[in-house]
């Protein structure tokens, strides 16, 4: 008997990918990174099912991986720009920022 390969193996392995690469703009790499978790569980499931039919198990683990990787550093730059936002001084960030546009020529109100 031939066997076959567990669906979404090489799109999981991009979703973690893409998800660790967009984890820098303020935690939005939880969206693929969490997508790519999710696919990787339902194809262990599947193997679990009839493991003598599939034979990419371990594609399917490193995308597990790469995903949980890719969550974890999410999660935590979720909570590193949420800390920053609250501890924060706004009016110093907001007259900073009027500063350099003014420095650089753009007319502020």
């Amino acid at each position: 008997m031939e066997q076959q390969k567990l669906p979404n193996g090489t799109l999981i392995i991009v979703l973690g990918i893409f998800g660790y690469l967009c984890c820098c703009f303020a935690g939005l790499g939880i969206i693929p990174s969490g997508i790519a978790f999710y696919l990787a569980r339902q194809s262990e499931k599947i193997y679990a099912e009839n493991p003598e039919l599939y034979d990419n198990q371990s594609q399917i683990k490193t995308g597990k991986i790469v995903a949980l990787i890719a969550v974890i550093l999410n999660i935590l730059m979720i909570i590193r720009f949420v800390y920053v936002l609250i501890t924060g001084d706004w009016e110093e960030n907001m007259e900073r920022s009027r500063e350099l546009m003014e420095q650089w020529g753009f007319e502020v109100e």
